[in-house]
């Protein structure tokens, strides 16, 4: 063993192992909940990741701990379309994102927990990029994602960086003051709801109650859940608002149980965290075999605000 002139010990390199991307390449604040191992660009548009789902998760997982819930999936091409921006696009750090649509779909026959943590690859693709002057400001990506080379989840989505200052401007208009008369009424309507009636084990899971109008919800999610809401933010996270479209179409299928293979979401504004959300079925087609298509739109201060259009088996 050498030691150098400052006093530095000459140790011999150790291997590269198995570690998380850090926390802030995907905006997350628990390192358990970072799913992406790596990133690395094969050339300038195209990406690819590796990643890891674990066996037992306390909150994607479907209800008899089986399989990985597709939400999973959604969860994991969000946090690759940021890793990529930080990582490979230049997008500083500190930088918020503005999600504009994601859609999504899985193959249920390869979304089973085996006996070890599940490893990915993702393959992405910047189908159409866009920039103001040397900054990143709209991405389109295609992704895909990989289990021992089969295709287990595909990804669409639309969505860009927005600088600090600019993001601070949109939010300082967001709306103060009284609320309607329907939404005053909030707190006399809403109607507590069981957990497994929107596919969910535990009552801290729940984000909807039930109103007195049939496919209409309160969008209520506990604002301290340590998934949903894992970092701090002025609005309700879109993932939040996928899981309550999950949850109003797995309310309304019931008492079957409801999968949403596929997902498509856009989201048209942000949903503000102190005023009334309302979650609506708009329509619900049962197709071939056991699928069900429901289509929902959640509304706040009389604007739609977000739609999700969710396809699923029904057991």
């Amino acid at each position: 063993m050498q030691v150098t002139a400052t006093g530095d010990t000459d140790m011999p390199r150790l291997p590269r192992l198995t570690t998380t991307v850090p926390r802030e390449y995907v905006h997350r604040a628990s390192l358990a909940e970072v799913f992406l191992t790596d990133c690395t660009a094969r050339d300038d548009l195209r990406f690819s990741l590796t990643g890891q789902w674990p066996r037992a998760h306390t909150y994607f997982t479907d209800a008899d701990g089986t399989t990985h819930d597709p939400m999973l999936a959604a969860e994991t091409f969000r946090q690759a379309c940021i890793c990529i921006a930080h990582t490979e696009l230049g997008v500083p750090l500190g930088h918020p994102f503005v999600m504009w649509n994601l859609s999504y779909t899985t193959d249920p026959n390869r979304m089973d927990i085996a006996s070890c943590p599940t490893d990915l690859v993702i393959q992405a693709s910047c189908t159409e990029l866009t920039r103001r002057g040397e900054s990143v400001s709209e991405i389109r990506m295609d992704l895909s994602l990989y289990r021992d080379s089969d295709l287990v989840a595909h990804a669409a989505t639309h969505y860009g960086p927005l600088p600090p200052a600019v993001y601070d401007r949109i939010r300082s208009k967001r709306r103060v003051g009284p609320l309607d008369e329907a939404d005053a009424a909030v707190g006399v309507e809403a109607l507590a709801l069981a957990p497994a009636s929107v596919g969910r084990s535990c009552a801290a899971d729940v984000v909807l109650t039930a109103t007195k109008q049939p496919r209409r919800w309160l969008l209520t999610p506990d604002l301290n859940h340590p998934i949903l809401f894992d970092h701090s933010g002025d609005h309700v996270p879109g993932m939040v608002l996928m899981e309550g479209a999950r949850q109003a179409a797995c309310s309304l299928v019931g008492p079957q149980s409801f999968t949403p293979v596929s997902a498509s979401n856009s989201f048209r504004r942000y949903v503000e965290l102190d005023r009334p959300c309302w979650i609506d079925v708009e329509r619900m087609a049962f197709e071939s075999g056991s699928t069900v298509t429901v289509e929902v739109v959640g509304r706040q201060d009389g604007h739609n605000v977000f739609s999700s259009t969710l396809t699923g088996r029904v057991d």
